[in-house]
């Protein structure tokens, strides 16, 4: 009886401010996401710079070293990837140079900066130690094939001993059993 009725005027008037929310957020959505977008090519355009910064440096480490990959990934978080564990991304301001590696027990900022200069230095003394600790390697192989021919060649010569010792035991142990067949024989 008090109830008032709603007239056509009046609920189209209150469903528009919902429709027009709605259509707002979308816009917003979408300028947030062309944002972002924006800045993901932007974090790609700077490491394709720091990238091309890099080509010397690549370019005088030997063919037949095989550790290094380096290339620009354009995922969620742009990288610019060196090896397999270390990789160069936009700090939170996506104007720092942010260089990190991948270890058991984290990730290790190794070096932060906004010039490509100091990136690149980083980068470079990262590389070498990769070099030397290759090197190393390498080193300690060969030291390890070395060791193994001693091993190889003391088992031989072990082997031959128990096998002369067994040829020696059996002309032995012939000559044995024939003298005392020899002996026990009533002529």
């Amino acid at each position: 009886m008090w109830e008032r009725k709603e007239t056509e005027s009046e609920s189209t008037e209150t469903e528009r401010p919902l429709k027009d929310a709605v259509r707002e957020a979308r816009i917003e959505v979408a300028e947030r996401s062309g944002v972002v977008v924006d800045l993901r090519d932007a974090d790609v355009a700077r490491l394709d710079l720091l990238n091309e910064a890099l080509d010397p440096l690549f370019r005088d480490i030997p063919d037949d070293v095989e550790l290094f990959d380096r290339g620009v990934s354009k995922g969620d978080v742009p990288r610019l990837w060196i090896d397999v564990v270390a990789h160069v991304e936009m700090g939170r301001d996506k104007r720092q140079y942010r260089f990190v590696q991948d270890t058991r027990y984290g990730r290790a900022v190794l070096a932060e900066s906004y010039e490509v200069p100091e990136v690149v230095a980083a980068i470079t003394h990262y590389v070498a130690r990769r070099l030397v600790e290759r090197e190393r390697a390498l080193s300690d192989d060969a030291e390890h094939d070395v060791a193994q021919a001693v091993l190889r060649r003391s088992r031989r010569r072990r082997h031959w001993r128990a096998v002369r010792t067994f040829t020696y035991g059996l002309v032995v142990g012939v000559v044995a059993l024939f003298a005392l067949a020899l002996l026990s024989n009533p002529h």
